[in-house]
């Protein structure tokens, strides 16, 4: 019998349910994509990642783990999307009553229509920002409307959804897509992240597709695309949308690991880690009382 490893190795008092701020939920999902598989590997090389990243964060000059973070059991449902996406939605929401700070690391991007849809029904006046190179606003693909390319088209109609980084799409995804609220990767401006930040509503939940990134600082996801997002830029993005909204939760989806290459899933491990220090530290910033 395995003992049950805690996240970033991080000791047992830190990682208590009872006892935690932050909820962890890996989910190892891959049913539904269409080119390189192994997305359902992601979680798994995310926290092995993480046990080997130094905890305190410079930047912020925090140790955010101590705020105390419960690795849950994984979401393992794959019988169907629809019964994954079912399962995501329950786990997630459950966390979300027990008023924990609820974080959810995929699998492949079909899982945030779970995720999204709990909490959703769990914040008022929510907006939606997803950081990814694809639109994934079809109504259904391969049969389903829960599959990857289909990951933010609930949200379109329920939530205020803002896209960035976007840069492949197909010509049907039009019909779903509000322009005025998305920012293509190849037509970032210079003050386009306080134009973002503008179109907010007060909660914010946010869904990151690790292919958002350029593929040349994250190859191992499963459909990259070139002219992507780089490491400071959206960190600074991410900065000032905790510093100035009440985020709620977010989910990281979508790494593919390589066995020979683990710079992304040290990348995943650091970005997770950066957005809950930066969650911590600006949670009771007085910018937030100014909107």
């Amino acid at each position: 019998m395995t003992t049950k490893k805690n996240y970033a190795g991080i000791p047992d008092k830190y990682a208590r349910l009872d006892e935690a701020k932050v909820v962890l939920i890996p989910v190892p999902y891959d049913g539904t994509s269409t080119w390189q598989k192994g997305a359902d590997k992601g979680p798994e090389a995310f926290l092995e990642a993480s046990e080997n990243m130094e905890l305190y964060d410079i930047e912020t000059r925090s140790e955010v783990y101590k705020k105390g973070i419960y690795l849950a059991p994984p979401v393992t449902e794959n019988s169907s999307p629809e019964k994954m996406v079912e399962t995501v939605y329950k786990t997630t929401k459950n966390y979300i009553k027990q008023e924990k700070f609820v974080t959810i690391f995929g699998g492949e991007h079909s899982i945030s229509i779970g995720t999204i849809r709990a909490f959703q029904e769990s914040f008022e006046d929510l907006t939606v920002v997803q950081i990814d190179a694809h639109a994934d606003l079809r109504k259904e693909y391969d049969g389903s409307s829960c599959n990857h390319a289909c990951a933010v088209h609930e949200a379109s109609k329920t939530t205020n959804l803002l896209q960035v980084g976007i840069r492949s799409m197909d010509a049907e995804e039009l019909e779903y897509m509000d322009e005025n609220q998305v920012y293509f990767a190849h037509d970032l401006y210079d003050d386009w992240m306080d134009d973002a930040i503008g179109q907010m509503t007060p909660n914010v939940f946010l869904t990151i597709d690790l292919d958002a990134f350029d593929p040349s600082i994250l190859p191992s996801t499963g459909t990259p695309e070139p002219g992507g997002l780089f490491w400071y830029e959206t960190l600074d993005f991410l900065k000032m949308i905790f510093k100035k909204k009440n985020v709620v939760g977010f989910d990281i989806v979508e790494l593919c690991p390589n066995k020979n290459e683990k710079s992304s899933d040290f990348l995943a491990a650091k970005l997770y880690y950066k957005m809950l220090s930066y969650k911590f530290k600006y949670e009771n910033y007085d910018e937030k009382s100014d909107e």
